[in-house]
């Protein structure tokens, strides 16, 4: 029996959503060591301004992981502003049922949303919170590629997590070069490049590397519609590296009736970079199950849902 990997994104798909799915999955122990290996690793990143908060929240009434890259005052960013994101008019339609006990409501945004790693509603139980704090100032980079990988090899993550954090940001870099028509080794990240997606990527390939699957299913990516503000201006949903990113690698999408951008860039890339198939087995058990929550307010769940299975 080969044991998979099974990313259902039915809200569609985001770093922090992923990471916190990832984290989710196994018995208290196995998920305990597995936060404390991310938290380790995350550490030691040679980059400053942000914490990581793992907490428990409440998502459509589902119990769901939370993984929060919270960044300092310099490093702050619009990634969870639905004002500026949609614009202030923007409404949310069916009265999407949420709670908010979390201290710090909507506490990290994002530069823009082009090429950004974090998810849906935030809507924050919380139940501990582990901080490794960096409050030193740090300007505002725009990193390029080689950039980003020597940062990633910085830390103390194993080769096999350093290798699926180059794979991301290879699939990253390759869409952003297409979207913006330059070579590769000219685009500058602005989002992708910052330290709260620095975070996500690496988290996720220490998750990955910890649970040692054999296979990764992802079947599709349900994505919204519409239009989202970045840095640039306004843009149509999926945005440009999200459909160069799908195109190159064959993700199936299914739009659904939302407005709004559910698949990020880096969601889309960590599909593109580790999945090995794209259908279920026609038999298989569950082992575990694991959600994470996104951050942003949407009419959907809000969660990606993983399943560690054994097929038959």
């Amino acid at each position: 029996m080969a044991q998979m990997l099974y990313l259902e994104c039915s809200s569609g798909i985001s770093g922090d959503m992923t990471v916190g799915a990832l984290l989710d999955l196994g018995t208290p122990e196995e998920r305990a060591a597995r936060e404390r290996k991310v938290l380790d690793v995350l550490a030691t990143l040679p980059v400053q301004g942000f914490e990581i908060r793992v907490s428990r929240v409440n998502k459509s009434g589902l119990d769901a992981c939370d993984f929060d890259v919270v960044l300092d005052a310099a490093h702050e960013n619009h990634d969870h502003d639905m004002a500026y994101l949609y614009g202030s008019e923007h409404t949310h339609e069916g009265g999407h049922s949420h709670e908010h006990t979390h201290e710090r409501e909507g506490g990290h945004l994002h530069e823009h949303s082009h090429s950004h790693s974090h998810g849906h509603e935030h809507g924050h139980s919380h139940s501990h919170d582990h901080a490794h704090s960096h409050h030193h100032h740090h300007e505002h980079e725009h990193r390029n590629l080689a950039d980003v990988l020597a940062i990633i090899d910085g830390s103390s993550a194993t080769e096999r997590a350093k290798k699926i954090a180059h794979d991301v940001f290879a699939v990253l870099a390759a869409a952003e070069a297409k979207a913006h028509g330059k070579p590769i080794d000219e685009v500058h990240f602005h989002e992708v490049g910052a330290v709260d997606s620095i975070a996500d990527v690496l988290a996720f390939a220490v998750c990955l590397d910890d649970l040692d699957v054999s296979e990764v299913v992802v079947t599709e990516l349900a994505e919204g519609h519409g239009t989202v503000r970045c840095q640039h201006g306004v843009i149509p949903v999926p945005v440009p590296a999200v459909v160069n990113i799908v195109t190159e690698h064959a993700i199936a999408l299914r739009m659904i009736d939302v407005w709004g951008e559910l698949v990020t860039p880096t969601g889309a890339a960590f599909v593109a970079a580790v999945r090995t198939r794209d259908s279920l087995p026609e038999r298989f058990v569950i082992r575990s199950t694991g959600l994470g929550a996104g951050k942003r307010e949407y009419n959907t769940p809000g969660v990606v849902r993983a399943m560690l299975i054994d097929s038959q």
